[in-house]
């Protein structure tokens, strides 16, 4: 028999349609709407459900608008675990999970905050700094201690940094197979500490080396994972880690929870979090363990590291960005940013528009699917403002944006907005900055 769907409730979130196991579920003019002929009628939709809109034939809705919590509630655990203590009430309620997650060695009980300090080619990348300082409020919240972990090779300068950073203990895998970055060993690496030590929550940034290895791990680890998160928080009541990001193209923002697996885990964007206040001489205790892992146990080797051109690398750490926009309208006129950029020792980037017109590549693409950056200045040359780039940029200290459209929306969260043509605008912006700088004007 196939699901219910009550059209007046339905807000069209779309929730139902990605939990939806055999794709049975669509969207049609904004609102759910089911295939009877692949419905196998799990149950999976109606628990996810924020809205009441679904039920199943043999489990209709009570008449006061509330489900009957014996037939499959979205508040209602399917299948507790043998140590839950309580379950989510009936109705809207909510009472406190205290589910006991069976550990996997080492103790019965999961506990502590880890941040993965990304350490690769002599350079640690800022996102771990920035994440020791919300790993700090998370721990906090929930009453255990804050710990950075380092895989690499010759990783010792490191650990005095995490200590400076907040970090009350540090472990450490040090081993010459490390030297280079590859999937394989590192999640190795990083697993073996996780079923040793039992951590609660884990994070990483969501770097191209987060978004490779952390989902390996996870695997290994048979738990959730929650990537490019861009706020993370503790709920009060059952403790759980809330993981906030973009969802469905950046138009609502997801926040999920990993009720039964162990560890909790998500990667976070760069520069969406603050970092925080280093405290020179700060120590803790560091705890080295062994890898007795060999070359022959990986499958891949590096044969060369060439660094990326300066201009398109590391955008999450620039300083000053100047971004475009499809309002340049042509690849021939990207010069006009290039030489603003050059005057100013600034990184160029773009909008998703601009990287799929040709003009610039991926890495330097700001945005929900590109890098979220956090710069001191950031120079919008011709973007309207969509909000799948504004998440990626508005946190930037000081935004200039220029646009001949007083309408839109790049306008609202500039420090300040030129309403002009752009083609005038930016050469003449070029030549002031260039005499000011070359004669040591600062403003």
């Amino acid at each position: 028999m196939a699901l219910n769907i009550e059209k007046s409730k339905c807000i069209g979130c779309g929730a139902c349609v990605v939990e939806c196991p055999v794709e049975a579920l669509d969207l049609v003019d904004g609102l759910a709407v089911v295939d009877p002929a692949k419905c196998i009628s799990c149950g999976k939709c109606v628990k996810i459900c924020p809205a009441d809109a679904l039920s199943l034939p043999d489990q209709p809705a009570k008449s006061d608008g509330k489900r009957d919590p014996e037939a499959g509630s979205k508040f209602n655990i399917q299948d507790p675990l043998p140590d839950t203590v309580e379950d989510y009430a009936q109705g809207n309620e909510k009472k406190t999970i205290r589910a006991q997650v069976t550990p996997v060695a080492g103790g019965d009980v999961w506990s502590g905050v880890w941040v993965i300090i990304e350490y690769n080619n002599g350079k640690v990348a800022p996102v771990a700094w920035e994440l020791l300082g919300e790993g700090r409020k998370l721990a906090d919240a929930i009453g255990c201690g804050l710990c950075g972990v380092v895989t690499g090779y010759q990783v010792d300068t490191v650990v005095p940094e995490a200590f400076a950073h907040g970090a009350e203990k540090v472990y450490v895998i040090d081993h010459p197979v490390l030297k280079d970055y590859r999937t394989e060993p590192y999640a190795e690496a990083i697993t073996s500490l996780v079923r040793k030590y039992q951590p609660e929550i884990i994070l990483m940034g969501a770097t191209s080396i987060g978004r490779d290895v952390f989902p390996a791990v996870a695997t290994k680890m048979q738990t959730g994972l929650t990537a490019d998160c861009t706020v993370l928080g503790i709920d009060p009541e059952t403790k759980l880690l809330q993981q906030t990001r973009p969802a469905f193209g950046g138009n609502i923002m997801a926040t999920i929870l990993c009720r039964k697996s162990r560890p909790q885990m998500a990667t976070v964007r760069p520069r969406v979090m603050a970092m925080p206040e280093r405290v020179e001489g700060r120590e803790g205790e560091v705890i080295r363990e062994e890898f007795s892992a060999v070359e022959s146990d990986f499958r891949t080797k590096v044969l060369e590291f060439i660094p990326s051109d300066a201009k398109s690398a590391f955008l999450d750490k620039a300083e000053i960005i100047v971004a475009v926009g499809l309002g340049i309208a042509a690849k021939r006129n990207m010069v006009l940013a290039e030489e603003l950029a050059d005057v100013l020792g600034a990184t160029l980037a773009g909008t998703r528009g601009a990287v799929e017109a040709g003009w610039l590549t991926h890495d330097q693409q700001v945005g929900q699917s590109g890098v979220t950056v956090r710069p001191k200045v950031y120079i919008a040359i011709g973007i309207s403002g969509a909000i799948q780039h504004l998440v990626g940029m508005e946190t930037s200290d000081f935004i200039i944006a220029i646009n001949n459209d007083p309408e839109a929306s790049i306008l609202k969260v500039a420090n300040y907005g030129i309403v002009g043509d752009l083609f005038q605008i930016v050469p003449a912006m070029t030549a002031e900055f260039k005499k000011r700088l070359q004669h040591g004007v600062a403003n």
